[in-house]
């Protein structure tokens, strides 16, 4: 079977590394990286996996035939609505692109039981949960809630980052309730252990944060994907509740650095 990967990044090629060991063809589509065409790696494709950055995402989908499959990883999506009426499941959770090519010991969540032998590896290990909206809202509020992190300085190993991993732990179980997704899901690999890698070194929204920190006016030259699932909150995209304090705090805290009127 051939794969089309649209996205040609560290996890993109660390993901397809995994499906090439399993005996897929893999093709990788990335103008920034390859120079392929999006029709030439499609060609021949039973399925698709996106791991592009989520401002990529619709504008590639107007090119996908809504008959092919779609596994995505892309973790910016605070909702499903750019996937209405096409088939898709959901891989995520917490693995650095470099320890999952060395074989480092990785669990990831999947919205589909196939994943777990198409993905499958001595040293992969999945949960499962059917709440694909669930998962894909862990995955770009996990970046926001990181950028947070990171400005105040919060570092692994003590009380303050412990506690505040308890409190946005709680906070996203409230999230997800509000935007009829199951809070349980929290719980799983996509949630509170993505959370926790994302919320410390090398993290690129953790490092942003510490460097907003230093300067409030400094702008990312590479793609932040927590600033972006930000801009989609100020926009309405999900519900925030009342009582989401720390992702209050960051809207507030980007509306008076990087969102001035």
């Amino acid at each position: 079977m051939k794969i089309a990967i649209l996205g040609a990044g560290a996890f993109g090629t660390a993901l397809g590394g995994v499906l090439s060991d399993n005996g897929y063809v893999v093709d990788y589509y990335d103008p920034a990286i390859f120079n392929a065409t999006l029709t030439r790696v499609l060609e021949g494709a039973q399925m698709v996996l996106l791991v592009a950055p989520s401002t990529a995402v619709g504008g590639l989908l107007v090119e996908v035939s809504k008959e092919l499959p779609l596994i995505v990883a892309t973790k910016g999506l605070l909702t499903g609505e750019v996937f209405k009426g096409r088939e898709y499941a959901v891989i995520s959770g917490p693995g650095f692109a470099d320890e999952i090519k060395a074989h480092h010991e990785t669990k990831l969540t999947v919205t589909d039981m196939a994943l777990m032998e198409m993905f499958g590896a001595d040293y992969m290990e999945f949960d499962f949960t059917e709440d694909k909206l669930g998962v894909l809202m862990c995955g770009a509020l996990k970046n926001v809630y990181a950028i947070l992190a990171g400005i105040k300085d919060l570092r692994p190993g003590t009380e303050a980052h412990e506690r505040y991993i308890r409190e946005v732990v709680e906070e996203m179980r409230g999230i997800l309730a509000a935007n009829g997704a199951v809070p349980a899901t929290v719980d799983l690999a996509c949630g509170e252990g993505d959370l926790r890698l994302t919320c410390a070194e090398p993290s690129r929204n953790y490092e942003f944060g510490q460097l907003v920190r230093e300067n409030p006016d400094y702008q990312p030259e590479k793609t932040v994907e927590g600033l972006a699932a930000l801009e989609k909150i100020y926009q309405g995209e999900i519900v925030v509740p009342e009582g989401a304090k720390y992702l209050t705090e960051v809207m507030w805290s980007f509306h008076r650095r990087l969102f001035k009127d």
